[in-house]
């Protein structure tokens, strides 16, 4: 089995900021109030780079990726 990265948000935590989406719009949109709702898909791996950045940058420290396999 292939081992997949998921792109996770602590709704508690994040305040809306807006990085993420920005950063991996091929999970993350926003929704009405600005606050991110993450795809259940994998990362692509063209898109992985980018999900990690998002999770060293979110000024929340919201964000985490997961393995899965």
């Amino acid at each position: 089995m292939e081992m997949t990265q998921h792109l996770k948000v602590d709704m508690i935590v994040c305040d809306a900021h807006g990085v993420c989406a920005e950063l991996v719009p091929e999970v993350v949109s926003l929704d009405e109030w600005g606050y991110p709702v993450v795809s259940s898909a994998p990362v692509p791996a063209t898109a992985v780079k980018h999900a990690r950045k998002a999770v060293k940058l979110c000024p929340r420290l919201a964000l985490r990726l997961e393995d899965r396999g």
